[in-house]
């Protein structure tokens, strides 16, 4: 049987992105390896063994195209509307929460934000599937 262990995304400016998913969802550098060409950092937090990986290449100056076949990452929260208020008072500026009921059911309480090379997050509010 196979664990997830991380989820890799590249980046133009380490110290922007630790910055940006420490102040958002409290992750911290749990390991940093740099290597001649590139380096890679380890972010985690104390709620999930998942981990996420930032890989800056060095000399990068171009922002990456991200493409038409990236979707997201989710991440869960206990509180989606207290983070969704601090997230906008700090002006990280993540789009309106949705409360997602396609047959009049409340299946998801969420909303979305984009991280400063443009990926997109999206935070639900934990319980019942997305724990």
């Amino acid at each position: 049987m196979a664990k997830y262990i991380h989820s890799m995304i590249r980046v133009l400016d380490e110290a922007r992105s630790v910055e940006f998913y420490r102040r958002a969802f409290g992750f911290q550098v749990a390991d940093r390896m740099d290597f001649p060409d590139f380096t890679l950092i380890y972010l985690s937090n104390a709620e999930a063994e998942a981990e996420l990986e930032l890989t800056v290449n060095k000399g990068r100056a171009q922002p990456y195209d991200l493409g038409d076949g990236y979707g997201h990452i989710a991440v869960s929260v206990d509180d989606v509307d207290a983070l969704h208020a601090r997230l906008t008072a700090e002006g990280l500026t993540p789009r309106k929460l949705v409360d997602f009921a396609p047959a009049g059911e409340v299946v998801a309480r969420f909303f979305f934000i984009a991280d400063p090379d443009g990926y997109q997050i999206e935070v639900l509010q934990r319980g019942g599937r997305f724990k």
